[in-house]
């Protein structure tokens, strides 16, 4: 077996470093995408909520980057457009469309369209079914006034996944030196 250079290791974790520090470098860009997906196209609903493409940008950054990228660029970006559009969702809002960046960033292999089909079928089944419950349950909508909320949320799902799924693709070909682990 040949033997690695003292220096190819050192190598190896400087740009390690490096990566991690540009990705955290272009997270609050990333929340500020999510964010501004999120406001830009809002078609309101008529238990007082709105359509969005939010999502679109989350799967992009949680399909680009890593996990906590995406948990942080889904939670942080989606609320803070909720304290500007639907404050009362906005604590809601961050652990949800957190963990569905998360679960995201967990579920896909960056080189497999597949697994990035699954990331967002997956996650948004987490989205789609955490604001039903936290309609349902917390704010008491009734099953009814929940049950209204789930196409629109599916929607979202759809629009976001047909376009996060392919700009991540492009993203991931044009960054590969800070996307390299």
């Amino acid at each position: 077996m040949p033997q690695q250079s003292p220096n190819s290791n050192l190598t190896r974790g400087l740009m390690k470093k490096k990566n991690a520090l540009v990705q955290i470098s272009l997270l609050p860009i990333m929340i500020a995408l999510v964010a501004a997906g999120t406001l830009i196209i809002r078609i309101p609903n008529p238990m007082g909520g709105y359509f969005n493409v939010g999502d679109a940008m989350i799967f992009a950054c949680a399909l680009t980057f890593d996990p906590i990228i995406g948990f942080l660029a889904g939670g942080l970006g989606s609320a803070i457009a909720d304290v500007i559009g639907f404050p009362l969702f906005v604590i809601p809002t961050l652990i949800i469309k957190g963990l569905e960046g998360l679960l995201v960033g967990l579920i896909t292999s960056k080189n497999n369209s597949l697994r990035d089909m699954l990331a967002v079928v997956l996650a948004g089944s987490e989205m789609v079914i955490g604001y039903f419950l936290v309609e349902l349950y917390i704010l008491q909508w009734g099953f009814g006034g929940a049950l209204a909320e789930v196409p629109g949320n599916i929607a979202q799902i759809v629009i976001g996944g047909l376009v996060g799924i392919p700009v991540a693709f492009v993203l991931r070909r044009r960054l590969p030196e800070i996307l390299k682990n």
